[in-house]
């Protein structure tokens, strides 16, 4: 590994966004919080972190030159040994700013999971062959957001239609009632591999038998094996939004909602009340000014819109700027 980094600092990679989760017990999850926002700050880290009892859920932006500092601080602690983190290159910080938080759980599904229970790792080259010769009685479950998956999933997945993590266990009792629990083989996914982790366990719990999760997600798919049997881009959590899972992922599969027209850029809607998340394309959205809807437009607090070829997710305005937006 440190061998990788220090070749990206020398090629002038300028920053790295990393992301690893781990299931393990944290004794004290506010101590930790602390912990790792005293070495982003030293390291000028910037991040999304969730810590809870049962582990850490981790994307975060450094500069090249600090991340394998990180990862070695990391692996140091005899709790996090041997995490698996994943890098892609950026050029620049893909967070707005350092946010690492207690939660109570590491992914919101408002239940206790027996993790012992969670289905069978299939690595990236394991799962690349199960789908050259997948059979009749396989199928394969994209276990994410209805917006991650509308820009981008394997082909002949099926993709729940949910708008929040929240919604999987009833669709697991759903997918239950309407399949053979004992003769289905089911194949999920998702971004990095840790809804699987909780997810395969609820599948289980359904009756299926054989349930298989690919290691690493999706993430470490597209960095392994590139876009074989993938349709579309990546949605992830951060300040890029969509982005290729490999080097020759340039398929667009999502359309502009306004005129049809193929795009895989997300926008906020402009409209402070609404913030919807929507595909456009570059003349649809600059008509609408930003918001998804002509109603939103014409009603409520909207934000001013700028054009811009690779829009960030909306943050917080200060109260002035609120202001302002109410009375246009």
């Amino acid at each position: 590994m440190r061998k990788i980094l220090d070749e990206c600092i020398v090629f002038g990679m300028e920053y790295k966004v990393l992301a690893y989760y781990i299931f393990t017990k944290i004794e004290d999850p506010a101590r930790e919080v602390k912990r790792h926002k005293e070495i982003l700050t030293k390291l000028d880290g910037r991040a999304r972190i969730y810590i809870s009892e049962e582990g850490v859920n981790a994307q975060l932006s450094l500069p090249a030159a600090n991340t394998a500092e990180y990862v070695d601080w990391l692996h140091a602690d005899d709790r996090f040994k041997g995490t698996e983190v994943k890098f892609h290159d950026h050029p620049e910080h893909a967070f707005a700013k350092l946010t690492v938080k207690v939660r109570r759980e590491l992914v919101a599904v408002d239940r206790k999971i027996d993790l012992s229970k969670r289905g069978e790792y299939l690595s990236p080259a394991e799962w690349k062959a199960k789908l050259d010769h997948k059979d009749q009685e396989t199928i394969v479950i994209d276990v994410r957001n209805n917006y991650e998956s509308d820009v981008g999933h394997f082909e002949g997945a099926i993709l729940p239609d949910l708008e929040t993590f929240r919604g999987f266990p009833e669709y697991a009792k759903h997918l239950a009632q309407t399949t053979d629990t004992k003769k289905t083989k089911v194949m999920m996914y998702c971004t990095g591999g840790i809804r699987c982790e909780l997810y395969s366990a609820l599948l289980k719990d359904e009756g299926f038998d054989t349930v298989y999760q690919l290691k690493g997600g999706v993430i470490q798919y597209g960095l392994d094996e590139g876009a074989a049997h993938w349709r579309g881009k990546l949605f992830v959590f951060d300040d890029r939004l969509v982005v290729p899972i490999s080097e020759d992922n340039t398929e667009i599969i999502s359309h502009c909602k306004f005129c049809g027209k193929e795009s895989d850029v997300y926008y906020n809607c402009a409209n402070m009340d609404c913030n919807e998340l929507f595909l456009s394309c570059p003349k649809c959205v600059e008509e609408s000014q930003g918001c998804c809807s002509a109603k939103c437009l014409s009603e409520g607090r909207v934000r001013p819109f700028t054009p811009e070829a690779k829009p960030k997710p909306f943050r917080k305005l200060p109260k002035e700027v609120k202001c302002a937006c109410a009375i246009r």
